[in-house]
This record gives structure tokens, C-alpha cells and sequence, in this order.
């Protein structure tokens, strides 16, 4: 199956997310992937880490708004996207991975507007 159907497939078990949160994930998941010295197992907090970084990165105020639009409001929806993912086969997760390990990582409020580096 080519990525539209893995996609079309995805979000028809789980319509809340855009085909961009999904690929977005990736992104940011290929990302950290790429920067580590050796390969090793991505925490649920690493995961949520990376989609934060890239978004302020490639959005910059505005990555809020675009998450939301995508539907992902939080660190939980992320986890729902990450485990997405995993029940269609394109990631893999360890045996004591969980659903929990995406609950309250940190709060958009403070990620995206409190804590933005905003300058004059």
C-alpha cells in the first residue's frame, strides 16, 4: 500500500487528525531520529519534544495555530497520532509504551505563547 492509503486508511479509524499531523509527526520523528549519535528507542516525551521544536522552528508564532487546525490541542493528541501509527504498522513501539506516556508532557499555553521568544 503507497503512503496516500496508509494515510486514507489511518484517518478513517481516527478522522480528528489532517493528513498533515500525521506526516508533520513523522517529520519531526525523522528529524530527531537523525540527530542522534546512534539509533535507539524515541520516548514518548522525545516524540512530543521534536513535534514541539519543529513546529516553533517552521511556524514560528503561529505553530498554535496550525497544530489546532490540525487538530492535535495537546500532548494527548499527539500520543493518539503516534499510536495511530503504530496499529497501521508504520511505527513500531516497545512493550511498555503507552498511550500515558503523551498525558500533560507540557502545556501548549506555555509551549507555544508564554514561553516564545518573542523580541521587538
Amino acid at each position: 500500500m503507497d503512503t496516500a492509503g496508509v494515510l486514507t486508511g489511518i484517518r478513517k479509524g481516527n478522522p480528528r487528525y489532517t493528513e498533515a499531523a500525521y506526516l508533520f509527526l513523522l517529520s519531526a520523528l525523522q528529524r530527531r531520529l537523525s540527530s542522534l549519535e546512534l539509533p535507539r528507542h524515541i520516548s514518548g516525551a522525545e516524540v512530543a519534544d521534536a513535534v514541539r521544536e519543529l513546529a516553533l522552528e517552521r511556524f514560528g508564532p503561529l505553530a498554535r495555530t496550525v497544530l489546532e487546525h490540525w487538530g492535535v490541542h495537546g500532548t494527548t493528541d499527539i500520543g493518539e497520532i503516534v499510536f495511530a501509527l503504530v496499529e497501521c504498522g508504520v511505527l513500531i513501539k516497545q512493550p511498555d509504551d503507552s498511550r500515558e506516556d503523551f498525558e500533560g508532557l507540557f502545556s501548549f499555553d506555555e509551549a507555544f505563547e508564554d514561553s516564545y521568544p518573542w523580541s521587538a
